[in-house]
């Protein structure tokens, strides 16, 4: 089942008074690109987190958001530099004698300044990642269900498309096979009109129609249009990332339904082809949406 590149998850997780809330947005990229926001005292899971949505998703561009509140002990260390903290004061105390103005400086003016309070983040990174991993998978597994949604309608469409371009080449294939019939009735008409006379060559007439049928013969380019054609379809049922390999064979549908309008000396099948190339210009459209 075919997947759209764009979709939309979330996942969240609480355990022990830390709650993890995981968000996934994705739109068209014609390769992967992943970009994960955290906050700064758990950044060094973005790697692993990475390697999750690969493992799910293969083309896009993908926006990570993830949210950690910690209101356990975990990863709640304080630490104050005591010593950063006395120079404070002795350079304040210092300004005050200097100036002649009133000391006033007291413990919680100190603890603003940088560097004096920190908090260290001595999480136990495997029970950390252990709980975010849940919230992530939530949020990978609603948004694979949001794209796979989306993928039905694409492929439902992309079905209907490519069976009216089907249906055209089969109309072109059976206009093909006319023309060389009709060709050897205008040949010999012309022939008698021009010679006055029922008596017509065969072996001449023959050869004309051998270098005519010849020149406007399109059967090759609707034998590999078909086969191209089944090819889509069968991509259509596989599961996996297939964008890029029906993007490829779009080209090559385009390549042939070219070809079948130059050599095709016959408004019929140009008017199909037309229909043909806006067919396959929809579907190239809409195929750049599926992963």
């Amino acid at each position: 089942m075919i997947k759209s590149m764009t979709g939309y998850g979330r996942g969240k997780y609480e355990h022990d008074a830390r709650e993890y809330t995981v968000e996934i947005k994705s739109v068209n990229h014609k390769y992967s690109d992943v970009t994960i926001k955290t906050p700064r005292n758990i950044t060094y899971l973005e790697e692993n987190i990475k390697k999750e949505i690969n493992k799910a998703i293969t083309r896009g561009k993908i926006d990570v958001y993830v949210t950690f509140i910690n209101n356990s002990n975990i990863g709640r260390d304080v630490k104050i530099n005591k010593e950063l903290a006395k120079m404070y004061i002795s350079e304040l105390s210092k300004i005050c004698e200097e100036t002649n103005i009133e000391n006033n400086i007291n413990v919680i003016d100190i603890a603003k300044m940088p560097d004096v309070l920190n908090i260290q983040n001595d999480e136990n990174e495997e029970q950390i990642w252990a709980e975010l991993k849940v919230a992530l998978q939530n949020a990978i597994d609603e948004f694979v269900a949001m794209r796979r949604a989306e993928g039905e309608k694409i492929q439902k469409d992309l079905l209907d498309r490519i069976n009216i371009v089907s249906q055209n080449v089969n109309k072109i294939s059976q206009f093909s096979t006319r023309l060389v019939e009709d060709y050897v009735v205008k040949l010999k008409n012309r022939v008698k009109e021009y010679l006055s006379t029922n008596v017509v060559d065969e072996s001449r007439l023959a050869q004309e129609v051998v270098i005519y049928a010849d020149k406007c013969s399109v059967e090759e380019e609707i034998t590999r249009l078909n086969s191209h054609i089944n090819q889509f379809i069968d991509l259509l049922n596989t599961d996996g990332a297939i964008g890029k390999k029906i993007d490829f064979l779009l080209q090559e549908m385009n390549r042939e339904t070219n070809t079948i309008g130059s050599k095709a000396n016959c408004l019929d099948i140009t008017n199909l082809v037309v229909e043909v190339k806006t067919e396959l210009e929809n579907i190239r459209e809409q195929v750049q949406n599926i992963e």
